[in-house]
């Protein structure tokens, strides 16, 4: 199969011919149809997140069922069978430790020691490797190849009505734009909301908060390109950062209150102060944004104090229970995966999509399309 193989930190990404992976026991195999492009990829790509290489990245799949080790019980009500179209997301479940036991599967810490750390699935082995035997690391699941191997725990039937391409982008940019929405703010019908950078997750946090019953949506970003699509997705106003003070604006939208919640989704200081800066005394600011190594933001810590702001941290989604909710959310027409999704390149193309990203210059989401 061909794949896209980073060799190094700082490196191009260049496809290869590597050996079509197995699945061992409780696993799915996955022939991708498509493969969203994150920022997350361009922090490993750029060094900025410390990952094994060489490795395959990607991470957010839709694709069908090829094949299917041994054991592997269905993670939804249907049974998987071959030609089976399916979405994974990047956070796959172990399914049995102590956070996968309470419904906290975004705190799975048999994901982040073997997966985060190591590349490797669950019984410590990579499933990719070139021609020489020599192993591949995993980025999730290593997602920018022809075929995939997934943790069956992380594996969601696709409902018929949605389109195959365009379903990946569930997995990451929508399902970390749900759990941030629905479960680290708890946002309330009526409720105001800031999203400070609108790119991959920031566009879909303007989404399902829509979807979820804002009032109000106040999308901030640097590029008039990516407010406007912002408005499309159901913004009700935009800021331009790079001409005035992001949080001055949005507290004369809101009459000098402040929002409820306010997202940050890029992972930058002044962004998160922006952030802070924009909610309400008693509000919410959940940060979505990974930032580089140690990055850290100044907060004033007097008013976070005293006025009893919540500072939430938010990482992903809870696999098993999101992913079957924004599914059957997309089936309904509630939500819609395709409206955020503003490129499509070949895997021969993934440098450029991530050359693109880099530049600031994709709109919403991209993905990589491997038929």
């Amino acid at each position: 199969m061909r794949a896209a193989v980073l060799s190094r930190v700082h490196g191009p990404l260049v496809v290869e011919d590597i050996p079509t992976p197995s699945p061992h026991a409780g696993e799915v195999l996955i022939r991708v149809a498509a493969c969203g492009v994150c920022h997350t990829d361009l922090h490993v790509i750029k060094g900025e997140v410390k990952f094994p290489t060489p490795a395959v990245l990607g991470h957010e799949i839709s694709g069908t069922v090829a094949a299917v080790g041994t054991d592997a019980a269905p993670s939804g009500t249907a049974r998987l069978t071959e030609g089976m179209p399916v979405v994974c997301s990047f956070i796959m479940p172990c399914g049995t430790c102590a956070w996968c036991a309470e419904g906290r599967d975004d705190l799975c810490e048999t994901f982040f020691a073997m997966n985060r750390l190591r590349g490797t699935l669950y019984d410590g082995t990579s499933r990719l490797a070139r021609a020489d035997g020599s192993p591949l690391a995993m980025y999730s699941m290593g997602g920018l190849a022809e075929y995939a191997v997934v943790p069956v725990t992380d594996v969601f039937p696709l409902p018929e009505a949605l389109p195959l391409n365009e379903s990946c982008i569930i997995g990451c940019a929508l399902m970390t734009a749900y759990g941030a929405v629905r479960h680290q703010a708890g946002l309330l019908a009526g409720e105001s909301v800031a999203v400070v950078a609108t790119g991959g997750v920031g566009s879909n946090v303007i989404q399902v908060a829509a979807a979820l019953g804002a009032s109000a949506i106040i999308a901030v970003d640097v590029r008039d390109d990516k407010l406007e699509a912002a408005r499309r997705l159901g913004a009700t106003h935009t800021v331009n950062a790079a001409r005035v003070d992001a949080a001055a604006a949005i507290l004369e939208y809101t009459n000098g209150r402040g929002v409820d919640v306010a997202f940050e989704a890029l992972g930058r200081p002044e962004t998160v102060v922006q952030a802070f800066g924009a909610v309400r005394d008693g509000g919410r600011v959940v940060i979505v944004g990974i930032a580089p190594g140690t990055t850290a933001a100044p907060i004033e810590i007097t008013r976070l104090v005293r006025r009893g702001i919540r500072l939430i941290g938010s990482y992903g989604g809870r696999v098993r229970t999101d992913v079957p909710a924004l599914l059957r959310m997309a089936a309904r027409g509630v939500i819609d995966p395709a409206r955020t999704i503003s490129r499509r390149y070949t895997l021969a193309e993934a440098p450029q999509a991530y050359d693109a990203l880099n530049r600031g210059e994709i709109v919403g989401r991209a993905i990589v399309v491997m038929g």
